[in-house]
Protein backbone atom coordinates (compact mmCIF):
# COMPACT_ATOMS: atom_id res chain seq x y z
CA UNK A 1 0.00 0.00 0.00
CA UNK A 2 1.09 4.04 -0.43
CA UNK A 3 2.88 4.92 2.69
CA UNK A 4 1.80 6.72 5.29
CA UNK A 5 2.24 10.11 4.24
CA UNK A 6 0.13 12.23 6.74
CA UNK A 7 0.18 11.34 10.37
CA UNK A 8 -3.82 12.29 11.91
CA UNK A 9 -3.98 12.11 15.78
CA UNK A 10 -6.87 12.42 16.97
CA UNK A 11 -8.63 14.03 20.26
CA UNK A 12 -11.82 13.31 19.94
CA UNK A 13 -12.91 15.96 17.87
CA UNK A 14 -16.52 15.54 15.62
CA UNK A 15 -14.91 17.04 12.78
CA UNK A 16 -11.57 14.60 12.92
CA UNK A 17 -12.91 12.45 9.84
CA UNK A 18 -13.53 15.71 7.51
CA UNK A 19 -9.69 15.97 7.85
CA UNK A 20 -8.51 12.72 6.34
CA UNK A 21 -11.25 13.57 3.83
CA UNK A 22 -9.85 16.83 2.91
CA UNK A 23 -6.36 15.57 2.53
CA UNK A 24 -7.76 12.15 0.42
CA UNK A 25 -9.32 14.76 -1.93
CA UNK A 26 -5.40 15.93 -2.36
CA UNK A 27 -4.79 12.65 -3.31
CA UNK A 28 -2.39 12.16 -0.61
CA UNK A 29 -2.26 9.25 1.62
CA UNK A 30 -3.42 9.67 5.23
CA UNK A 31 -4.41 8.09 8.47
CA UNK A 32 -6.13 8.51 11.82
CA UNK A 33 -5.02 7.37 14.83
CA UNK A 34 -5.85 7.75 18.37
CA UNK A 35 -3.42 9.95 20.36
CA UNK A 36 -2.31 7.00 22.73
CA UNK A 37 -2.23 4.74 19.80
CA UNK A 38 0.62 6.15 17.97
CA UNK A 39 2.06 3.77 14.97
CA UNK A 40 5.34 2.03 14.91
CA UNK A 41 8.22 3.79 14.03
CA UNK A 42 8.35 1.37 10.44
CA UNK A 43 5.04 2.37 9.31
CA UNK A 44 5.95 5.69 9.81
CA UNK A 45 9.27 5.60 7.72
CA UNK A 46 7.42 7.68 5.08
CA UNK A 47 6.09 10.13 7.34
CA UNK A 48 5.92 13.57 5.46
CA UNK A 49 3.90 15.53 8.56
CA UNK A 50 1.65 15.36 11.58
CA UNK A 51 -1.53 16.58 12.46
CA UNK A 52 -3.16 17.21 15.45
CA UNK A 53 -7.29 17.03 15.70
CA UNK A 54 -9.54 19.48 17.83
CA UNK A 55 -11.55 17.74 20.90
CA UNK A 56 -14.57 18.14 23.23
CA UNK A 57 -12.22 18.28 26.21
CA UNK A 58 -10.32 21.81 27.31
CA UNK A 59 -6.38 21.27 27.66
CA UNK A 60 -6.83 22.75 30.99
CA UNK A 61 -8.49 19.45 32.48
CA UNK A 62 -6.66 17.29 34.85
CA UNK A 63 -7.20 14.36 32.63
CA UNK A 64 -6.71 16.01 29.18
CA UNK A 65 -5.80 13.80 26.36
CA UNK A 66 -2.10 14.43 25.65
CA UNK A 67 0.83 13.54 23.54
CA UNK A 68 4.55 14.17 23.74
CA UNK A 69 5.08 16.59 20.97
CA UNK A 70 8.96 17.22 21.64
CA UNK A 71 9.66 14.52 19.26
CA UNK A 72 8.26 15.74 16.44
CA UNK A 73 8.80 19.92 16.48
CA UNK A 74 11.45 20.49 14.25
CA UNK A 75 11.98 17.42 13.00
CA UNK A 76 8.34 17.42 10.95
CA UNK A 77 6.10 19.95 9.87
CA UNK A 78 2.93 19.70 12.66
CA UNK A 79 0.17 21.91 12.27
CA UNK A 80 -2.85 21.78 15.61
CA UNK A 81 -6.16 22.52 14.71
CA UNK A 82 -8.12 23.92 17.47
CA UNK A 83 -7.49 21.48 20.89
CA UNK A 84 -4.47 20.70 18.65
CA UNK A 85 -3.27 24.31 18.42
CA UNK A 86 -3.89 25.02 22.27
CA UNK A 87 -1.97 21.76 23.30
CA UNK A 88 0.89 22.78 21.42
CA UNK A 89 0.61 26.40 22.56
CA UNK A 90 0.47 25.09 26.10
CA UNK A 91 3.28 22.45 26.15
CA UNK A 92 5.66 24.93 24.37
CA UNK A 93 5.28 27.41 27.83
CA UNK A 94 2.48 29.16 26.03
CA UNK A 95 -0.73 30.28 28.39
CA UNK A 96 -4.50 28.88 27.20
CA UNK A 97 -7.44 30.65 29.44
CA UNK A 98 -11.10 29.85 29.57
CA UNK A 99 -12.60 33.05 27.19
CA UNK A 100 -14.65 35.74 27.99
CA UNK A 101 -14.90 35.79 24.18
CA UNK A 102 -15.99 32.27 22.82
CA UNK A 103 -16.58 31.63 19.49
CA UNK A 104 -18.65 29.40 17.66
CA UNK A 105 -19.45 29.34 14.18
CA UNK A 106 -18.56 31.95 11.17
CA UNK A 107 -15.34 34.24 12.56
CA UNK A 108 -13.55 36.00 9.60
CA UNK A 109 -9.44 36.42 9.78
CA UNK A 110 -7.80 39.63 10.20
CA UNK A 111 -4.06 41.27 10.59
CA UNK A 112 -3.12 38.24 8.03
CA UNK A 113 0.87 37.64 8.08
CA UNK A 114 2.59 36.43 4.97
CA UNK A 115 3.19 32.81 5.76
CA UNK A 116 3.43 29.53 3.82
CA UNK A 117 0.46 28.33 5.27
CA UNK A 118 -1.68 31.28 4.63
CA UNK A 119 -0.51 31.51 1.08
CA UNK A 120 -3.08 32.56 -1.50
CA UNK A 121 -5.83 32.80 1.33
CA UNK A 122 -7.06 36.78 1.23
CA UNK A 123 -7.77 38.75 4.42
CA UNK A 124 -11.43 39.13 5.62
CA UNK A 125 -11.54 34.86 4.88
CA UNK A 126 -14.28 32.89 6.23
CA UNK A 127 -13.74 30.49 8.69
CA UNK A 128 -15.48 28.08 11.21
CA UNK A 129 -14.48 28.61 14.98
CA UNK A 130 -16.08 25.63 17.72
CA UNK A 131 -13.67 26.84 21.22
CA UNK A 132 -14.31 28.17 24.63
CA UNK A 133 -10.86 28.43 25.40
CA UNK A 134 -8.53 30.97 24.24
CA UNK A 135 -4.35 31.03 23.29
CA UNK A 136 -3.73 34.14 25.27
CA UNK A 137 -0.13 34.49 25.34
CA UNK A 138 2.09 32.43 22.56
CA UNK A 139 5.05 30.47 23.59
CA UNK A 140 8.32 32.22 23.50
CA UNK A 141 9.48 32.15 19.71
CA UNK A 142 5.73 32.04 18.14
CA UNK A 143 4.55 34.70 15.88
CA UNK A 144 0.64 35.72 15.13
CA UNK A 145 0.04 34.86 11.22
CA UNK A 146 -3.80 35.91 11.79
CA UNK A 147 -6.18 37.33 14.15
CA UNK A 148 -10.12 37.58 14.09
CA UNK A 149 -12.69 39.99 15.75
CA UNK A 150 -13.05 38.20 18.91
CA UNK A 151 -9.57 36.61 19.69
CA UNK A 152 -6.02 37.64 19.29
CA UNK A 153 -4.26 34.43 18.10
CA UNK A 154 -6.09 32.41 15.10
CA UNK A 155 -2.95 31.44 13.35
CA UNK A 156 0.52 31.00 14.71
CA UNK A 157 4.26 29.75 13.84
CA UNK A 158 6.64 29.07 15.79
CA UNK A 159 9.66 30.98 13.77
CA UNK A 160 12.44 28.97 12.51
CA UNK A 161 10.17 25.85 12.18
CA UNK A 162 7.36 24.43 10.08
CA UNK A 163 5.29 24.19 12.83
CA UNK A 164 1.80 25.59 12.97
CA UNK A 165 -1.41 26.42 15.43
CA UNK A 166 -4.54 27.59 14.14
CA UNK A 167 -7.46 28.08 16.23
CA UNK A 168 -10.18 27.55 13.44
CA UNK A 169 -11.23 24.35 11.53
CA UNK A 170 -10.54 24.07 7.89
CA UNK A 171 -12.22 20.77 7.51
CA UNK A 172 -15.52 21.97 7.22
CA UNK A 173 -17.27 23.53 4.29
CA UNK A 174 -17.72 27.11 5.95
CA UNK A 175 -14.08 27.70 6.21
CA UNK A 176 -14.27 28.98 2.22
CA UNK A 177 -10.59 28.14 2.10
CA UNK A 178 -9.97 25.10 3.98
CA UNK A 179 -8.42 23.17 1.11
CA UNK A 180 -6.27 25.68 0.13
CA UNK A 181 -4.83 25.74 3.81
CA UNK A 182 -4.50 22.00 3.63
CA UNK A 183 -3.10 22.16 0.10
CA UNK A 184 -0.39 24.80 1.51
CA UNK A 185 0.39 22.38 4.12
CA UNK A 186 0.58 19.01 3.08
CA UNK A 187 2.02 19.88 -0.23
CA UNK A 188 3.83 22.91 -0.05
CA UNK A 189 5.29 22.59 3.20
CA UNK A 190 5.44 19.02 4.17
CA UNK A 191 6.03 17.88 0.42
CA UNK A 192 3.75 14.97 0.55
CA UNK A 193 3.27 13.31 -2.98
CA UNK A 194 -0.28 13.05 -4.42
CA UNK A 195 0.05 9.16 -5.79
CA UNK A 196 -3.20 8.70 -3.77
CA UNK A 197 -5.75 7.59 -6.60
CA UNK A 198 -8.00 4.23 -7.59
CA UNK A 199 -5.43 3.37 -10.17
CA UNK A 200 -2.61 3.32 -8.05
CA UNK A 201 -4.94 1.65 -5.03
CA UNK A 202 -5.64 -1.24 -7.46
CA UNK A 203 -2.58 -1.89 -8.46
CA UNK A 204 -0.62 -2.07 -4.75
CA UNK A 205 -3.92 -4.02 -3.76
CA UNK A 206 -3.97 -6.94 -6.22
CA UNK A 207 -0.35 -7.60 -5.14
CA UNK A 208 -0.67 -7.80 -1.46
CA UNK A 209 -3.95 -9.56 -1.64
CA UNK A 210 -2.02 -12.30 -3.78
CA UNK A 211 1.25 -12.22 -1.46
CA UNK A 212 -1.26 -12.34 1.47
CA UNK A 213 -3.75 -15.22 0.15
CA UNK A 214 -1.07 -16.96 -1.98
CA UNK A 215 -1.50 -19.08 -4.85
CA UNK A 216 -3.42 -22.10 -3.86
CA UNK A 217 -5.90 -20.56 -1.26
CA UNK A 218 -9.41 -20.27 -1.61
CA UNK A 219 -11.53 -16.73 -0.06
CA UNK A 220 -15.09 -16.55 0.46
CA UNK A 221 -17.12 -13.25 0.96
CA UNK A 222 -20.92 -12.33 1.77
CA UNK A 223 -22.36 -10.13 -0.92
CA UNK A 224 -24.99 -8.09 0.11
CA UNK A 225 -25.69 -6.04 -2.94
CA UNK A 226 -24.45 -2.89 -2.04
CA UNK A 227 -21.15 -1.02 -3.08
CA UNK A 228 -19.13 -2.06 0.17
CA UNK A 229 -19.02 -5.83 -0.45
CA UNK A 230 -19.31 -5.47 -4.57
CA UNK A 231 -16.24 -3.45 -4.64
CA UNK A 232 -14.68 -5.74 -2.46
CA UNK A 233 -15.30 -8.86 -4.64
CA UNK A 234 -14.33 -6.97 -7.95
CA UNK A 235 -10.61 -6.82 -6.29
CA UNK A 236 -10.65 -9.77 -4.90
CA UNK A 237 -11.64 -11.40 -8.24
CA UNK A 238 -8.95 -9.07 -10.05
CA UNK A 239 -6.38 -10.55 -7.91
CA UNK A 240 -7.21 -14.56 -7.42
CA UNK A 241 -9.87 -15.04 -10.06
CA UNK A 242 -12.09 -18.23 -9.39
CA UNK A 243 -10.30 -18.73 -6.04
CA UNK A 244 -13.01 -16.33 -4.73
CA UNK A 245 -16.11 -17.50 -3.81
CA UNK A 246 -19.17 -15.00 -3.29
CA UNK A 247 -22.23 -16.25 -1.02
CA UNK A 248 -25.48 -14.26 -1.81
CA UNK A 249 -28.00 -14.90 0.75
CA UNK A 250 -31.89 -14.03 -0.02
CA UNK A 251 -33.13 -13.06 3.78
CA UNK A 252 -36.61 -12.27 2.19
CA UNK A 253 -35.75 -8.59 3.53
CA UNK A 254 -34.28 -6.94 0.16
CA UNK A 255 -36.11 -4.60 -1.99
CA UNK A 256 -38.71 -5.85 -4.83
CA UNK A 257 -36.77 -8.08 -7.32
CA UNK A 258 -33.80 -6.79 -5.92
CA UNK A 259 -32.22 -11.06 -5.02
CA UNK A 260 -32.97 -11.83 -8.94
CA UNK A 261 -31.08 -8.19 -10.55
CA UNK A 262 -28.14 -8.17 -8.39
CA UNK A 263 -27.34 -12.37 -8.72
CA UNK A 264 -27.71 -11.68 -12.56
CA UNK A 265 -25.56 -8.42 -12.23
CA UNK A 266 -22.92 -10.36 -10.52
CA UNK A 267 -23.26 -13.50 -12.92
CA UNK A 268 -22.65 -10.68 -15.97
CA UNK A 269 -19.19 -9.74 -14.00
CA UNK A 270 -17.98 -13.03 -14.20
CA UNK A 271 -17.93 -13.72 -10.74
CA UNK A 272 -18.07 -17.15 -8.57
CA UNK A 273 -21.90 -16.53 -6.84
CA UNK A 274 -23.70 -18.74 -5.05
CA UNK A 275 -27.20 -17.49 -4.84
CA UNK A 276 -29.24 -19.11 -1.41
CA UNK A 277 -33.13 -18.52 -0.74
CA UNK A 278 -33.02 -18.50 3.12
CA UNK A 279 -36.50 -16.35 3.67
CA UNK A 280 -38.02 -18.99 5.28
CA UNK A 281 -35.13 -19.47 7.77
CA UNK A 282 -35.63 -16.11 8.59
CA UNK A 283 -39.11 -15.18 8.62
CA UNK A 284 -38.82 -18.27 11.62
CA UNK A 285 -36.07 -16.29 13.43
CA UNK A 286 -37.88 -12.73 13.47
CA UNK A 287 -41.28 -14.22 14.35
CA UNK A 288 -42.79 -12.24 17.69
CA UNK A 289 -39.63 -10.17 17.69
CA UNK A 290 -40.52 -6.30 18.07
CA UNK A 291 -37.43 -4.64 19.57
CA UNK A 292 -35.27 -3.23 16.88
CA UNK A 293 -31.94 -4.49 18.76
CA UNK A 294 -33.78 -8.09 18.86
CA UNK A 295 -34.62 -8.30 15.23
CA UNK A 296 -31.28 -6.74 14.30
CA UNK A 297 -29.31 -9.66 16.56
CA UNK A 298 -31.77 -12.25 14.92
CA UNK A 299 -30.73 -11.70 11.88
CA UNK A 300 -26.95 -11.40 12.37
CA UNK A 301 -27.17 -14.73 13.75
CA UNK A 302 -29.20 -16.09 11.34
CA UNK A 303 -27.37 -14.66 8.89
CA UNK A 304 -23.80 -16.13 10.49
CA UNK A 305 -25.72 -19.81 10.11
CA UNK A 306 -26.84 -19.87 6.78
CA UNK A 307 -23.23 -18.44 5.70
CA UNK A 308 -21.11 -20.58 7.57
CA UNK A 309 -23.49 -24.25 6.63
CA UNK A 310 -23.01 -22.87 3.01
CA UNK A 311 -19.08 -22.17 2.95
CA UNK A 312 -18.35 -25.29 4.39
CA UNK A 313 -19.87 -26.50 1.40
CA UNK A 314 -16.76 -25.28 -0.21
CA UNK A 315 -13.66 -27.09 0.69
CA UNK A 316 -10.15 -25.69 1.68
CA UNK A 317 -11.63 -22.38 2.42
CA UNK A 318 -8.67 -20.65 4.16
CA UNK A 319 -9.83 -16.90 4.22
CA UNK A 320 -13.35 -14.77 4.72
CA UNK A 321 -13.06 -11.49 2.54
CA UNK A 322 -14.91 -8.39 4.50
CA UNK A 323 -16.49 -5.18 3.04
CA UNK A 324 -14.99 -3.31 6.07
CA UNK A 325 -14.44 0.14 4.78
CA UNK A 326 -12.32 2.94 7.13
CA UNK A 327 -15.04 4.90 8.93
CA UNK A 328 -15.57 1.47 10.46
CA UNK A 329 -12.27 1.19 11.28
CA UNK A 330 -11.81 4.50 13.24
CA UNK A 331 -15.28 4.11 14.77
CA UNK A 332 -13.96 0.89 16.33
CA UNK A 333 -11.26 2.57 18.56
CA UNK A 334 -12.59 4.82 21.20
CA UNK A 335 -10.55 7.97 21.83
CA UNK A 336 -11.42 7.87 25.26
CA UNK A 337 -13.35 4.84 26.30
CA UNK A 338 -15.59 3.00 25.02
CA UNK A 339 -18.52 4.72 22.53
CA UNK A 340 -22.41 4.48 23.82
CA UNK A 341 -24.00 1.64 21.47
CA UNK A 342 -26.92 3.61 19.56
CA UNK A 343 -27.77 0.46 17.38
CA UNK A 344 -25.40 -2.43 16.72
CA UNK A 345 -23.59 -2.46 12.86
CA UNK A 346 -25.03 -4.45 10.44
CA UNK A 347 -21.73 -5.91 9.60
CA UNK A 348 -21.56 -9.61 10.51
CA UNK A 349 -19.43 -9.88 14.19
CA UNK A 350 -17.76 -13.12 15.50
CA UNK A 351 -18.35 -14.73 12.30
CA UNK A 352 -13.89 -15.46 11.53
CA UNK A 353 -13.81 -17.13 15.26
CA UNK A 354 -17.27 -19.17 13.97
CA UNK A 355 -15.19 -20.47 11.11
CA UNK A 356 -11.75 -20.51 12.05
CA UNK A 357 -11.13 -18.13 8.78
CA UNK A 358 -8.39 -15.94 8.37
CA UNK A 359 -9.56 -12.22 7.59
CA UNK A 360 -8.92 -10.15 4.92
CA UNK A 361 -10.66 -6.53 4.22
CA UNK A 362 -9.11 -4.81 1.18
CA UNK A 363 -11.34 -1.31 1.37
CA UNK A 364 -10.09 -0.80 5.03
CA UNK A 365 -8.06 2.17 4.25
CA UNK A 366 -10.71 3.78 1.84
CA UNK A 367 -13.66 6.38 2.73
CA UNK A 368 -17.24 5.50 1.12
CA UNK A 369 -16.88 8.10 -1.97
CA UNK A 370 -13.23 6.64 -2.52
CA UNK A 371 -14.84 3.14 -2.53
CA UNK A 372 -17.46 4.16 -5.33
CA UNK A 373 -14.03 6.04 -7.45
CA UNK A 374 -12.73 2.55 -7.53
CA UNK A 375 -15.54 0.27 -8.42
CA UNK A 376 -15.75 3.02 -11.22
CA UNK A 377 -12.71 2.08 -11.85
CA UNK A 378 -12.94 -1.71 -11.72
CA UNK A 379 -15.97 -1.68 -14.32
CA UNK A 380 -18.91 -2.19 -11.35
CA UNK A 381 -22.09 -1.56 -12.94
CA UNK A 382 -23.78 1.98 -12.32
CA UNK A 383 -27.13 0.42 -10.62
CA UNK A 384 -24.94 -0.83 -8.09
CA UNK A 385 -22.42 1.85 -7.81
CA UNK A 386 -24.88 4.65 -7.27
CA UNK A 387 -26.90 2.64 -5.19
CA UNK A 388 -28.05 4.08 -2.21
CA UNK A 389 -26.89 2.57 0.90
CA UNK A 390 -29.05 -0.09 2.26
CA UNK A 391 -29.26 -1.31 6.04
CA UNK A 392 -27.85 -4.56 6.64
CA UNK A 393 -30.70 -6.10 8.40
CA UNK A 394 -32.55 -5.10 5.58
CA UNK A 395 -36.24 -4.14 5.65
CA UNK A 396 -36.95 -5.41 8.76
CA UNK A 397 -35.78 -2.36 10.77
CA UNK A 398 -37.86 -0.33 8.27
CA UNK A 399 -40.80 -2.28 9.93
CA UNK A 400 -41.89 -0.70 13.23
CA UNK A 401 -42.82 -3.86 15.34
CA UNK A 402 -42.96 -7.69 14.30
CA UNK A 403 -42.05 -9.23 11.10
CA UNK A 404 -44.71 -10.85 8.65
CA UNK A 405 -44.15 -11.68 5.23
CA UNK A 406 -47.02 -9.98 4.67
CA UNK A 407 -45.83 -6.96 6.11
CA UNK A 408 -42.59 -7.20 3.74
CA UNK A 409 -44.69 -7.92 0.63
CA UNK A 410 -46.35 -4.15 1.28
CA UNK A 411 -43.49 -2.44 2.09
CA UNK A 412 -41.48 -3.78 -0.72
CA UNK A 413 -44.44 -2.76 -3.08
CA UNK A 414 -44.22 0.77 -1.46
CA UNK A 415 -40.79 1.02 -1.46
CA UNK A 416 -40.63 0.00 -5.27
CA UNK A 417 -43.10 2.62 -6.45
CA UNK A 418 -40.98 5.67 -4.09
CA UNK A 419 -37.48 4.83 -5.51
CA UNK A 420 -38.72 4.02 -8.84
CA UNK A 421 -40.46 7.73 -8.47
CA UNK A 422 -37.18 9.00 -7.65
CA UNK A 423 -35.52 7.79 -10.42
CA UNK A 424 -38.00 8.49 -13.32
CA UNK A 425 -37.53 11.78 -11.60
CA UNK A 426 -34.18 12.48 -11.94
CA UNK A 427 -34.58 12.74 -8.18
CA UNK A 428 -32.37 9.12 -6.79
CA UNK A 429 -28.84 10.54 -7.92
CA UNK A 430 -29.19 13.89 -5.79
CA UNK A 431 -30.04 11.75 -2.74
CA UNK A 432 -27.73 9.97 -0.35
CA UNK A 433 -30.29 7.51 1.13
CA UNK A 434 -33.84 6.95 0.50
CA UNK A 435 -36.77 4.46 1.53
CA UNK A 436 -40.24 3.62 2.96
CA UNK A 437 -40.87 2.83 6.44
CA UNK A 438 -43.81 0.78 7.29
CA UNK A 439 -45.16 1.85 11.23
CA UNK A 440 -47.11 0.09 13.52
CA UNK A 441 -49.83 2.14 13.53
CA UNK A 442 -53.30 2.56 11.61
CA UNK A 443 -55.31 5.15 10.95
CA UNK A 444 -59.01 5.72 9.59
CA UNK A 445 -59.42 6.70 5.65
CA UNK A 446 -61.92 6.80 3.22
CA UNK A 447 -61.93 4.46 -0.11
CA UNK A 448 -65.21 5.29 -2.11
CA UNK A 449 -67.57 5.40 0.45
CA UNK A 450 -66.27 2.74 2.33
CA UNK A 451 -64.46 3.63 5.80
CA UNK A 452 -60.99 2.02 5.82
CA UNK A 453 -58.84 1.38 9.03
CA UNK A 454 -55.32 0.40 7.69
CA UNK A 455 -51.28 0.92 7.47
CA UNK A 456 -49.35 4.12 7.29
CA UNK A 457 -45.98 4.30 5.35
CA UNK A 458 -43.40 7.22 6.12
CA UNK A 459 -41.17 7.87 3.44
CA UNK A 460 -37.49 8.69 4.41
CA UNK A 461 -34.88 10.53 2.34
CA UNK A 462 -31.91 12.12 3.23
CA UNK A 463 -28.70 14.52 1.65
CA UNK A 464 -25.37 13.50 3.65
CA UNK A 465 -21.78 12.86 2.45
CA UNK A 466 -20.78 10.16 4.81
CA UNK A 467 -24.25 9.02 6.75
CA UNK A 468 -22.33 10.50 10.05
CA UNK A 469 -24.65 13.30 9.68
CA UNK A 470 -27.81 14.29 7.54
CA UNK A 471 -30.52 16.36 6.44
CA UNK A 472 -34.09 15.94 5.05
CA UNK A 473 -34.12 16.47 1.43
CA UNK A 474 -37.15 19.09 -0.09
CA UNK A 475 -38.36 16.68 -2.41
CA UNK A 476 -40.81 18.54 -4.87
CA UNK A 477 -44.71 18.63 -3.50
CA UNK A 478 -46.18 17.75 -6.57
CA UNK A 479 -43.49 14.56 -7.03
CA UNK A 480 -44.27 13.44 -3.10
CA UNK A 481 -47.95 14.23 -4.01
CA UNK A 482 -47.50 11.73 -7.19
CA UNK A 483 -46.06 9.11 -5.00
CA UNK A 484 -48.16 9.17 -2.25
CA UNK A 485 -51.50 8.53 -4.25
CA UNK A 486 -49.54 5.82 -5.96
CA UNK A 487 -48.59 4.00 -3.25
CA UNK A 488 -52.27 4.51 -1.78
CA UNK A 489 -54.25 3.51 -4.95
CA UNK A 490 -51.86 0.57 -6.12
CA UNK A 491 -50.59 -1.15 -2.38
CA UNK A 492 -53.51 -3.03 -0.83
CA UNK A 493 -53.38 -2.42 3.01
CA UNK A 494 -51.95 1.26 3.10
CA UNK A 495 -54.22 4.66 3.36
CA UNK A 496 -51.80 6.96 4.32
CA UNK A 497 -48.29 8.08 3.03
CA UNK A 498 -46.41 10.95 5.35
CA UNK A 499 -43.16 12.56 4.99
CA UNK A 500 -40.06 12.26 7.51
CA UNK A 501 -38.25 16.08 7.93
CA UNK A 502 -36.02 14.84 10.90
CA UNK A 503 -32.32 15.69 10.01
CA UNK A 504 -29.39 13.91 12.20
CA UNK A 505 -28.39 14.60 14.58
CA UNK A 506 -30.74 14.52 16.79
CA UNK A 507 -32.50 11.48 14.54
CA UNK A 508 -30.72 8.59 12.45
CA UNK A 509 -31.17 8.27 9.19
CA UNK A 510 -33.38 4.68 9.63
CA UNK A 511 -36.07 4.50 12.20
CA UNK A 512 -34.85 1.50 14.07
Amino acid sequence: MNPLQILILDFGSQYTQLIARRIRELHIYCEIHPFHHIPSPDALKGLKGIILSGSPCSVRDADAPTVALEQWIGKLPILGICYGAQLMAQQLGGLVMASENREYGRAYLKNTSASALLSGIEGESQVWMSHADTIQQLPQGAKILATTESIPVAAYQLEGSATYGIQFHPEVTHTTEGKTLFKNFVIDICGAVPNWTPASFIEQSVQQIQSEVGSQEKVVLGLSGGVDSSVAALLLHKAIGTRLYCIFVDSGLLRKNEYEEVLHSYQDLGLNVIGVNAKDVFFEALQSLNDPEAKRKAIGKTFIEVFDREAHQISDVKWLAQGTIYPDVIESVSVKGPSVTIKSHHNVGGLPEKMNLKVIEPLRSLFKDEVREVGKALGLPTPILHRHPFPGPGLAIRIIGDITPQKVAILQEADHIYIQNLRESGWYDKIWQAGAILLNTQSVGVMGDERTYENVVALRAVTSTDGMTADWVHIPYELLAKISNEIINRVKGVNRVVYDISSKPPATIEWE
